[in-house]
C-alpha cells in the first residue's frame, strides 16, 4: 500500500483462503476425510482465520499455544493474544481425527468449507480457561457456557478454506482485511480509528466516535453480526440502525461501514484486546476503548478492558487504543460530555447503554432523544413488531 498503513499483528497478514487448481485438489480430496460438523462460533473463527482477521493465526490453536495464550495472554513466541481460538469437539468424536492427518470442517447444511491438519488434540482443564480468560467459572456467564457447550476435545492445527462460506446477509459489508486495507488506501486514510460494537449507535456512541474522529483521517464503524446472546439486539436491526445513522448524521466521505463477522465471547478485557489486534489487521491503527467494553452482567470493572491495554507496550500491539470514559447526556448543556468535560451534578447527567435500551424495548417505551437519534428509535421500535428480524 503505498501511503504506509499500519502492517498486519505479526508484520504478515495470513490468507488461509485456496483457489485456482490447488482448492479443487483439496476440495475433492476432503470428501474422503473423517468430518466435523462446525459451530456457529467454529464457523465464524474459520471466516476470521482464513482472511487474515485473526493473523497471525494460521489455523485453531494447538496445546502450546493454548497453554501460552489461556496463562500469559501472549502466543509461544511472545507476540500478544488474548483468547484461544480454539476448535471443540465432543468426546466421541475424537477417535476419528487422528493427529497428523486431515480432517474435513462441514457447515450444518452438509457442505465441506476448509480442512484442517489435526497438530493437536487435548483435553485442557475448562474450568482453569473459564477462570483466567472469563474472570469466572459461572455457567452464568454467556461466554464460559458457550464455550463449555462447544465440546472438551481441544483440536489444534492450520486449516484452509476450500469453499465460500454460505452467508446470505450483509453482503456490501463483509469486507475481508485485503478489501479493507484497499479501501482505506484509495481514500488516502493514513489514520484509521475502529468502533466495535454489538449495540445500536445511541447518542453516547455517536459522540465518542465523531471526537475520535476529530483526530483522524476515518472513522471503520465495524460492528460484531456473528454469534450474540438471545436478549441482543439481533443483527439484522443493527445494520439497519448503522445504514442510517452514518447517512444521516455521519460525513459520507470520512466513515465506512463493514461488518465484524467474530462470535462473541463476552470475555471483557481480553476480549477488547482481541478486538483491537483483529481491528489493526484492518488497516486500522486507533481503536475505541470505552465503558466496559465485551463485557457483561457485573463480571468486569466499569474501565478494566482499558487498564489492561497499558500492560502491553508499543512494540506489542501497534493499534492505539483511544480511551472514552462514559458519556452522559447533560441536562445543564443540553449536550453529550463526560466527566472530563462537563461541570454537571449527578442528577443533571443521563447516562446511557445498550442494556437501557433494550430494556425500554421489551417494555414498549421508545429511546428519547437523549438517548437515541428520532429514526433510530424508530427502527427499534418497529422492530419490536417484526418478527421476521432474525439475528445473523
Amino acid at each position: 500500500m503505498s501511503i504506509g498503513l499500519i502492517e498486519a499483528h505479526g508484520k504478515q497478514l495470513v490468507n488461509r483462503v485456496l483457489d485456482g487448481p490447488q482448492r479443487q485438489d483439496l476440495f475433492e480430496k476432503a470428501h474422503a476425510l473423517p468430518r466435523i460438523t462446525l459451530s456457529t462460533r467454529n464457523i465464524a473463527d474459520v471466516q476470521c482465520i482464513a482472511t487474515g482477521i485473526y493473523s497471525p493465526l494460521e489455523g485453531f490453536v494447538n496445546e502450546a499455544e493454548y497453554t501460552s495464550i489461556v496463562n500469559d495472554m501472549r502466543l509461544s513466541n511472545g507476540l500478544a493474544w488474548s483468547i484461544p481460538v480454539t476448535l471443540q469437539i465432543p468426546a466421541d468424536e475424537a477417535d476419528k481425527c487422528r493427529l497428523d492427518s486431515q480432517i474435513a470442517l462441514a457447515h450444518p447444511n452438509g457442505d465441506i468449507l476448509a480442512v484442517m491438519t489435526v497438530e493437536s488434540k487435548f483435553t485442557p482443564d475448562q474450568d482453569h480457561e473459564a477462570q483466567k480468560v472469563y474472570l469466572t467459572t459461572e455457567d452464568a456467564h454467556p461466554g464460559v457456557k458457550a464455550m463449555k457447550a462447544e465440546g472438551p476435545v481441544y483440536l489444534g492445527g492450520p486449516i484452509s478454506l476450500v469453499n465460500t462460506i454460505p452467508y446470505d446477509n450483509f453482503l456490501d459489508y463483509r469486507l475481508s482485511p485485503v478489501q479493507t486495507r484497499l479501501e482505506f488506501a484509495n481514500r488516502e486514510w493514513k489514520t484509521v480509528v475502529a468502533f466495535q460494537t454489538r449495540n445500536p449507535i445511541h447518542r453516547a456512541h455517536e459522540y465518542i466516535t465523531k471526537t475520535a474522529l476529530e483526530t483522524v483521517d476515518g472513522l471503520f464503524i465495524n460492528p460484531l453480526v456473528g454469534m450474540t446472546k438471545s436478549d441482543d439486539i439481533p443483527a439484522d436491526v443493527r445494520v439497519k440502525c448503522y445504514e442510517t445513522i452514518m447517512r444521516l448524521y455521519y460525513p459520507e466521505d470520512r466513515t465506512l461501514l463493514g461488518v465484524f463477522p467474530a462470535a462473541m465471547r463476552y470475555a471483557g478485557p481480553r476480549e477488547a484486546i482481541m478486538h483491537a489486534i483483529a481491528r489493526q489487521n484492518y488497516g486500522c491503527t486507533h481503536f475505541i476503548v470505552g465503558r466496559d467494553h465485551a463485557g457483561v452482567g457485573d463480571y468486569y470493572g466499569t474501565y478494566d478492558a482499558q487498564k489492561l491495554f497499558d500492560e502491553f507496550n508499543a512494540d506489542e500491539l501497534k493499534i492505539q487504543p483511544v480511551k472514552f470514559e462514559h458519556a452522559f447526556y447533560c441536562t445543564r448543556t443540553k449536550g453529550m460530555a463526560t466527566a472530563k468535560t462537563s461541570p454537571s451534578a449527578k442528577e443533571e447527567r443521563i447516562h446511557l447503554s445498550g442494556t437501557k435500551v433494550r430494556t425500554m424495548l421489551r417494555e414498549g417505551k421508545c429511546p428519547p432523544p437523549e438517548f437515541s437519534r428520532p429514526e433510530i428509535a424508530q427502527i427499534l421500535v418497529d422492530s419490536m413488531q417484526s418478527p421476521e428480524l432474525t439475528t445473523a
